[in-house]
């Protein structure tokens, strides 16, 4: 009778394996995990990767949650690395990938699954983001296409007040690194999330790498989480200068063809690169024009390296 009935659930709630990756924040991500035992779906499996964090040591986490799958990388592999690890644990039929920097409510799982079990050609969505300390502000409600020019975009709704403008689910360009639910079929289909990006601009290249393949990406308006935002980085860092910059170019480099890949590049080196250091040097962020300048040399120092452009498999 046990039986019948895991699976009676198993086929009613499918199994939804939530990945999160911790670095030096395990009180942070133990207040992720707190969030996560009040939910209302009744199948899950959560698994916690540890990047080899130092600052903070994560034997919290397991005391305060032995229910949890512990992953424990003896080197910091970055944030793309570090969530396929806990993609090769999982047994779910969906993997949702969480910021360890964000807060759930209850019922925000049942309406991807749900968007999952009835469009059989979406291969990624989000749910709606709010600012955890602005609770009314919202950080996503889609995203705007990469410009293939300046290779910048923007987020639908970002920093407006939450009064239901953008309350009807839609595609999307691509879903929010922060909260990502992806069936495991499609990443048996186009790999996992490239390592050569560490921090930044992982997930827009996994969505266009998911879209080629001939899904689509969607906003879910109905599923909600809190996030509090580069708790690991620091809203503004010399890692994040330097990991943004260069992976800009790592994005164009893998995903622009042809016209579009000249024409891009073409607006960084006459463009973009000229105004990013007349505004350092202006601003006299000595230290940062070098980060910068070190993060697009990166890009010359390993303008033949095949591993640019591989997709790790799974």
């Amino acid at each position: 009778m046990e039986n019948l009935e895991t699976a009676i659930k198993s086929v009613k709630y499918p199994l939804v394996s939530i990945i999160t990756v911790n670095f030096n924040k395990a009180s942070v991500t133990c207040e992720l995990l707190d969030s996560l035992k009040k939910i209302t779906y009744p199948n899950i499996e959560v698994i916690v990767v540890d990047n080899a964090s130092t600052l903070e040591p994560p034997d919290a986490i397991k005391q305060k949650h032995p229910g949890i799958i512990f992953v424990q990388n003896p080197i910091n592999y970055g944030f793309a690395a570090g969530n396929n690890f806990g993609i090769m644990c999982a047994r779910g039929k969906y993997i949702l990938l969480l910021n360890n920097d964000t807060i759930v409510t209850p019922d925000f799982i049942e309406p991807m699954v749900q968007f999952f079990e009835t469009h059989s050609k979406v291969g990624a969505i989000s749910p709606k983001i709010r600012f955890y300390y602005n609770p009314d502000i919202i950080q996503y409600a889609g995203f705007n296409p990469i410009n293939k020019h300046t290779l910048r975009n923007s987020a639908i709704g970002y920093n407006q007040k939450d009064i239901g403008q953008y309350n009807t689910s839609c595609e999307t360009a691509f879903a929010h690194g922060a909260a990502m639910m992806l069936p495991l079929e499609v990443i048996k289909q186009v790999g996992m999330m490239s390592y050569i990006y560490f921090l930044y601009y992982e997930e827009a290249d996994w969505c266009e790498r998911i879209k080629r393949a001939g899904y689509s990406i969607w906003f879910i308006h109905n599923s909600l989480i809190y996030h509090k935002e580069s708790v690991s980085t620091g809203k503004s860092s010399m890692l994040k200068t330097y990991y943004l910059s260069r992976n800009r170019i790592v994005y164009m480099r893998r995903n622009f063809f042809g016209k579009d890949f000249i024409l891009g590049l073409l607006y960084q080196l006459w463009i973009s690169i000229p105004k990013n250091t007349f505004k350092y040097l202006i601003n006299m962020h000595f230290k940062e024009l070098l980060v910068y300048y070190n993060a697009l040399f990166w890009n010359l120092r390993h303008a033949l390296d095949k591993e640019v452009h591989e997709n790790p498999q799974l």
